[in-house]
């Protein structure tokens, strides 16, 4: 029992010491890119506590998108520059919730985005709330989100734009996606979750998979996709499947059609979406993978970046290009669980 504590201090040990060393040699233009991205948002954020994207669109995705961004700064619900930007949005997110769990509202388009998103921004606020009564209510919450998104799951195993009953069993991989990282993130933070829902969307994954090893729109077809093939490896990843056939596949996919950063004409439109998955793939895949894919990427970011800090490429809106990419260039923070290595 010793000697495997010793051993496993000295894994943490040098762990820390490797990311350390990477983090003494980071560009310090990421940062201040990052920051002025923060800034940009915690300017946009309305007085209820909500980000919206175009059109006044996605409220309870962009509220948690944005909120997660500024998380990966190190700010907390108490503490740091965010920390009010992020209270507000805690706050904003548990109004949303509902009686059968879901997060959102159900006339919202595409509802299961946010729903996702938030489990996956509440349960890393709830492994740091100080706060004992909203503690309890972040629990509350999460516990009937789960429930719900077990709900929503179609027999197929996976999740469309609505759940399983409203959609007529519709489902795709984004969203699949979306609830997977979400549900992890949720097991981390202590929130039961039921092994066969995550089981059930693995095997959906893999039912996805096209003979080129990439992972299609959707069970049905559509196409080998590199958006949803990164965001697939990343979900399986966050599984614990890190050496199956299905993820050495997908990584042979992806490193095809991915590692290109200027590559976006096969990105079906979202670039932003694929580099937010990869990124988290890469990193996990140690400092030497990461470096290489990291600091080409967060080039094309800055420079892309608008004076006011902001991002205003894609259909979405600027506030979900900004904190997307503000993740992204912050990932290696660390601070986040669902992110660390």
């Amino acid at each position: 029992m010793l000697r495997f504590t010793l051993l496993l201090v000295t894994i943490v040990s040098v762990t820390a010491w490797s990311s350390a060393a990477y983090a003494d040699r980071k560009d310090p233009k990421i940062k201040l890119s990052a920051q002025k991205g923060l800034d940009w948002l915690a300017g946009e954020q309305h007085r209820q506590g909500y980000w919206e994207a175009n059109q006044s669109q996605y409220r309870v995705a962009m509220t948690a998108l944005a909120g997660n961004a500024m998380l990966c700064e190190g700010s907390t619900t108490t503490r740091g520059k965010y920390a009010k930007k992020i209270s507000s949005a805690v706050d904003y997110l548990l109004e949303t919730a509902q009686s059968n769990g879901l997060i959102g509202y159900k006339h919202d388009y595409h509802y299961t985005y946010g729903h996702g998103f938030s489990m996956l921004f509440l349960s890393q606020v709830f492994g740091e709330e100080e706060d004992a009564r909203r503690r309890e209510r972040l629990k509350e919450v999460l516990t009937k989100a789960v429930q719900f998104c077990g709900e929503a799951q179609t027999p197929d195993g996976g999740w469309g734009y609505v759940s399983a009953k409203d959609g007529n069993n519709f489902d795709e991989g984004s969203t699949c996606v979306t609830q997977v990282q979400g549900l992890r993130a949720c097991r981390n933070a202590g929130i039961p979750v039921p092994k066969e829902v995550v089981d059930r969307a693995v095997v959906y994954i893999q039912k996805c998979m096209a003979a080129d090893g990439g992972v299609q729109y959707s069970i049905r077809g559509g196409g080998s996709r590199p958006p949803i093939s990164a965001a697939a490896i990343a979900c399986l990843f966050n599984s614990g499947e890190y050496e199956n056939d299905t993820a050495k596949k997908l990584m042979q996919y992806c490193e095809k059609n991915m590692n290109n950063a200027g590559n976006q004409n096969q990105m079906f439109g979202h670039w932003h979406y694929a580099h937010y998955y990869y990124a988290q793939v890469q990193y996990r895949l140690g400092d030497e993978k990461w470096e290489k894919y990291y600091l080409p990427i967060a080039k094309q970011i800055m420079n892309q970046q608008s004076a006011n800090g902001s991002w205003k490429e894609g259909h979405v809106g600027p506030v979900y290009t900004t904190a997307i990419n503000c993740t992204i260039l912050q990932i290696d923070n660390g601070f986040l669980p669902i992110y660390q290595r």
